[in-house]
């Protein structure tokens, strides 16, 4: 089964970076009207041999590029460094195996793989050891390319490669291809009246119709199952593995349950259309990524169709779906027990993105209000702003609480900053605290306070003292606090601010702070 890279959309209609999802790319620096922008795109993948036989390399053909547009492959398989073989409508880019002319045999095969038996995590050298990995039945690949070469290749396939019966010592690809999930991503444009809006990143995986084109007939259809997570920071290729070489169990890409973004969904290859025939051919996923977000990485699985097919169309035929109370027939909203075979294929993508934003903290009793006024902390402390938009933030102390100073992405103790947002750009106003106040009733020294920001949510802490919203401060000298941030429902947690910063907060010592969680719809 083919896959395509999707061209990459105009600008005047969606900011997008399309990726193969076996290639890493590298963006340029956006333009300075773009609000959210893709800095890059990367993947690996593992493939299975179901050829029934042993094969001796795999082969990926992309279509539209030259060799000079290829980046460094993966090489971490028994077939090492693959072979650039350009042709007149893109390359061939092959891994195989090297030939013994003495002993007429190829040095490194994969084995067939046995239907019915897990091979998750075995595909990488030597993992969990040399025998499982040899005996595995599948291996992991990934070709890369240049950024500067993601509008020209438009579409990939990937096959096994088998001995030639014909030539000793020669390779010829597979008639079959593997279904390995290629995501297109772009952000969905701003409307014009909202250019703060929470932006919304969308990937794309789809299947070419199939050939020829004159045949109204359908391809063979495959289960694809959707893995999602974020991360505050860019990730690397090396990372995405589903298990690290090194035996290790990699926490960065997504396989748990509570992670799973599609739980089902058929993809066929369909004829062209005319009204008369069901489209399968596209999975989409998108959402509004977190305003501290720098990757989104995702696994894409996609399982053997095991059901039935229309006789003249070759349309899956699916009996039912066991989620549906009324277990109407065709709906393919899920596969029946035996609708569903073994795992195809398994891609690690990430896409590395850049939402420019703005997120404002308070240490002390003070506010900060923003000129356009979408900034009103401490009630809304972040937002998302277009790329190189021109902030002014002012800072208001409370009583008997005058302002001390900017830190972050502001400096000095002048009320009023300008912020130019480059980047999810970072704030906190400092307020000298209150002495007279700053003590908790009953305790004395330093005291540790807590409140929220720009949604709902509970802090709690261990050791026991802090439960926010009800208890919000408590003594601090001689203790140290982990602090726990629980959103509400229909809120994610965004970050720590003040006392604390990132995603983890503990705090300890003899001086009085205030902490921040920041919360978002």
């Amino acid at each position: 089964m083919k896959t395509t890279k999707k061209q990459q959309k105009t600008r005047g209609d969606k900011l997008a970076c399309g990726a193969l999802l076996s290639l890493a790319l590298f963006a340029a620096t956006p333009a300075v009207q773009a609000v959210p922008y893709i800095a890059g795109g990367l993947g690996n993948f593992d493939a299975v041999n179901f050829e029934g036989q042993d094969v001796y390399g795999f082969e990926v053909q992309i279509e539209g590029i030259t060799a000079a547009d290829l980046a460094p492959s993966w090489t971490g398989n028994k077939y090492g460094d693959p072979l650039v073989v350009p042709y007149a409508g893109g390359v061939y880019v092959r891994y195989q195996s090297a030939y013994d002319s003495a002993a007429k045999q190829f040095v490194s095969k994969t084995v067939p793989k046995t239907p019915g038996i897990s091979w998750q995590g075995t595909c990488y050298m030597g993992y969990p050891s040399a025998t499982a990995y040899l005996n595995a039945g599948c291996d992991h690949f990934g070709v890369h390319l240049n950024y500067t070469a993601m509008n020209s290749a438009h579409q990939t396939t990937y096959r096994w490669m088998g001995a030639d019966a014909n030539n000793p010592g020669q390779l010829v690809s597979s008639q079959n291809s593997i279904m390995v999930a290629t995501p297109t991503y772009y952000f969905q444009a701003l409307p014009v009246t909202q250019p703060t809006a929470p932006p919304v990143l969308v990937a794309e995986v789809d299947l070419p119709l199939p050939r020829p084109l004159t045949v109204p007939q359908y391809g063979d259809a495959v289960w694809m199952k959707v893995f999602k997570t974020e991360l505050n920071r860019e990730v690397k290729l090396s990372e995405l593995t589903s298990n690290n070489p090194d035996g290790t169990t990699n926490t960065l890409v997504p396989q748990d349950a509570a992670q799973v973004e599609t739980n089902w969904k058929l993809m066929q290859q369909s004829p062209p259309p005319d009204g008369n025939h069901r489209q399968r051919g596209k999975l989409v996923n998108q959402g509004t990524p977190k305003i501290d977000s720098k990757a989104v990485i995702r696994r894409y699985e996609s399982y053997a169709y095991t059901g039935l097919y229309d006789n003249i169309t070759h349309e899956a035929s699916c009996a039912g779906d066991p989620n549906d109370l009324n277990n109407l027939p065709g709906s393919c909203n899920a596969p029946m027990i035996d609708e569903v075979g073994d795992m195809l294929a398994a891609q690690m993508a990430a896409v590395n993105i850049v939402v420019p934003s703005l997120t404002v903290a308070i240490v002390g009793n003070g506010t900060v209000a923003s000129a356009d006024k979408i900034i009103s902390c401490g009630n809304n402390c972040a937002s998302p702003y277009a790329l190189g938009s021109i902030v002014t933030l002012t800072a208001k102390a409370g009583s008997k609480n005058p302002f001390t100073g900017w830190t972050g992405a502001c400096a000095g103790a002048v009320l009023t900053c300008n912020v130019t947002v480059t980047d999810a750009i970072n704030v906190t106003a400092t307020f000298k605290a209150d002495t007279a106040s700053s003590v908790v009733t009953g305790a004395v020294g330093a005291t540790l306070s807590v409140k929220t920001s720009g949604g709902k949510g509970v802090i709690s802490s261990n050791p026991a003292g802090i439960s926010c919203g009800n208890i919000c401060s408590t003594r601090l000298t001689g203790k140290t606090f982990t602090l726990t941030a629980t959103p509400d429902a229909g809120f994610f947690f965004v970050n720590w601010s003040g006392a604390c910063t990132g995603n983890t907060c503990t705090v300890a010592g003899n001086t009085s702070v205030s902490i921040q969680a920041n919360f978002s719809k």
